[in-house]
């Protein structure tokens, strides 16, 4: 699905991805209104998300697909190639991002890329990211985590878990387990929600974060606090 306010932009960004033969758009719509509603109606897997101007309400629209759908795949368009404003896309959810100063085959990797739960970003935009990370890691620390969220997970939900903390995508997780991807994608879903975190990379710091001794975890507490 292709969701920009710009009729001539909508228009020019789905003919170029026509050809494409793993390509089929399913829609192409222009308020954040008409992109809930058609989501609702249609079996889509990736969705393209205008952010240049005028399309001023991308970021929250982007957390509006994320809160309906887990699973669904987000790029955004346009933004500006400035790490402080594309970081809040990629915490919100999205998958991925194309700039306003690239190219079609750009926007054509992003899509394939994200299609295979890959993420394609700059290494300031990582460094950024790892500094959340860590922050979370400390954040979890001070609250005493314990096991016994991940208690509630059944055995293939801690399996799944142990492969989505490794770094795994969906389709390695499905070759590992012999599942269907559909199956991993529900599995993802209900962890996320038993641990009551947003995302794969906060159900992984979690995991990562079980490794390590309760007392470790008291420690760096006190460190903290000195």
């Amino acid at each position: 699905m292709i969701a920009e306010r710009i009729r001539l932009t909508r228009d020019l960004i789905g003919s170029a991805l026509e050809g494409e033969p793993d390509l089929a758009i399913v829609g192409m719509v222009s308020t954040p209104e008409q992109v809930l509603d058609t989501l609702g109606t249609i079996d889509c897997d990736l969705i393209l998300v205008g952010a240049a101007p005028p399309n001023t309400d991308a970021l929250g629209l982007v957390q509006s697909i994320r809160r309906l759908n887990e699973n669904l795949h987000i790029i955004v368009m346009g933004l500006p190639e400035i790490p402080a404003v594309i970081l809040p896309y990629i915490e919100a959810g999205a998958s991925g991002f194309v700039l306003r100063t690239d190219s079609v085959p750009e926007l054509l990797q992003a899509i394939r890329s994200a299609a295979e739960d890959k993420a394609l970003i700059t290494p300031e935009i990582a460094a950024l990211l790892m500094d959340k990370v860590a922050r979370l890691s400390e954040k979890l620390a001070e609250l005493s985590l314990d096991a016994l969220d991940v208690e509630e997970l059944t055995d293939r939900e801690r399996e799944v878990l142990d492969l989505v903390a490794a770094g795994r995508t969906n389709q390695e997780i499905a070759d590992a387990l012999v599942i269907e991807i559909g199956t991993v994608k529900n599995h993802v879903h209900n962890i996320l929600t038993k641990l009551k975190v947003h995302s794969r990379r906060d159900a992984g710091v979690y995991r990562s974060l079980l490794n390590q001794p309760h007392d470790a975890r008291s420690k760096k507490k006190q460190n903290g606090a000195g």
